[in-house]
């Protein structure tokens, strides 16, 4: 039995990265002689166990073979007389198909030294066509790694498989799985422009556009480190988007209600945000509520950071509209009510004191 580092360890600790995760495939072992070392199994679909004391993970060599369109169509095949290169064969890209033994020694059987030194993301083998999900994986690589390129094969290999209908097999929730991790890298745009290049973008996200500013401002939004939600909204709900193809499109990938509900809000009130910088109380107030801002600050908050960000419509009046919300929100609606003597005129009365504690605020000076 022999173990070996595999993987994004190997290739980060060549990269000089932080090497946060390790993953260790063993060759010549079965499972009853995992479980016999005292390893916990964990895979479903072939043997992984964890380390009975560091708690990483320990897969058995394998072969796939591919049975079905999309990416659970896979037959798994482990066995002791399974070598390292037969696994790492069937890995994605070349610089994550490299291994470390346990002196520490290089296993780089298919070029993956020769791919970090050069800065290309280049795929292992035609075993990369059978797994749509790799299209997704090498596109938020290059958002992470952003001085790497793609090699022209690979591209041309991706253009294939969108072409072949590979794309349109993956489910939504791996689709939104591997976006958000993408969007979250330190150059998201230049995972959108691949995936426009080979035409996938077009299938998992039709409609969407790759030009004009909208993915210099993702970019933007990611060098400040804005979460998921706002860059998502900025994605999906700025840039002339519609609330409708905000929605469409965030329900097309299953994403989750906290980024699809700030797109659509982004996409709907991109303007009236804009248009606040001159508008009276009783505007600033009706935009709060439809904004549902008085019950959901923080979600208001992130909407004033995507829409400070879009710029197509004038700039937003972030500390204006923050100031008149904590305005609102100081009025006592509860002792509104108590002092109304007719309930129906509640309402009416709670909605004149807020728009009075606007006007008498100083917030829209």
């Amino acid at each position: 039995m022999k173990v070996y580092t595999v993987g994004g360890a190997v290739r980060d600790g060549l990269l000089g990265l932080e090497v946060k995760d390790r993953d260790h495939v063993v060759v010549g072992a079965t499972p009853a002689q995992m479980l016999a070392l005292g390893f916990a199994p964990v895979g479903k679909d072939f043997p992984v166990f964890l380390h009975p004391e560091t708690h990483e993970e320990y897969a058995l060599a394998r072969t796939e073979r591919k049975t079905a369109p999309g990416y659970k169509g896979f037959v798994f095949h482990t066995d002791p007389s399974v070598t390292l290169e037969e696994d790492l064969v069937r890995r994605d890209l070349t610089i994550n198909a490299m291994a470390l033994d346990e002196n520490g020694s290089l296993i780089d059987p298919y070029g993956g030294q020769r791919d970090i030194a050069a800065r290309v993301l280049r795929h292992v083998s035609n075993a990369f066509a059978e797994d749509p999900v790799r299209i997704l994986r090498l596109a938020r690589f290059a958002a992470r790694f952003e001085g790497f390129s793609v090699a022209p094969e690979t591209m041309a290999l991706m253009s294939s498989m969108v072409d072949a209908g590979e794309v349109d097999a993956l489910v939504a929730e791996r689709v939104w799985q591997e976006l958000a991790k993408g969007l979250m890298e330190r150059r998201p745009s230049r995972m959108l422009r691949i995936l426009a290049h080979c035409g996938a973008l077009a299938r998992l996200l039709p409609g969407l556009p790759v030009e004009g500013p909208t993915l210099e401002r993702l970019d933007a939004a990611a060098s400040v480190d804005k979460p998921l939600t706002v860059r998502w909204a900025i994605l999906v709900g700025g840039a002339g988007m519609l609330e409708d193809k905000a929605r469409a499109l965030s329900e097309r990938v299953k994403a989750p209600g906290d980024c699809r509900d700030l797109a659509i809000l982004l996409a709907r009130e991109r303007s009236a945000l804009s248009s606040a910088a001159s508008a009276g109380a009783a505007a600033v107030l009706a935009l709060l509520e439809r904004c549902d801002a008085l019950r959901r600050p923080g979600r208001f908050a992130e909407l004033l950071e995507a829409a400070g960000m879009m710029g197509d419509v004038g700039d937003v009046p972030v500390a204006r509209l923050q100031a008149a919300l904590e305005a609102v929100r100081a009025v006592d609606a509860g002792a509104v009510a108590r002092a109304t003597g007719d309930r129906g005129q509640i309402p009416a009365r709670v909605q004149a004191a807020r728009v009075a504690a606007l006007a008498d605020s100083g917030a829209l000076d």
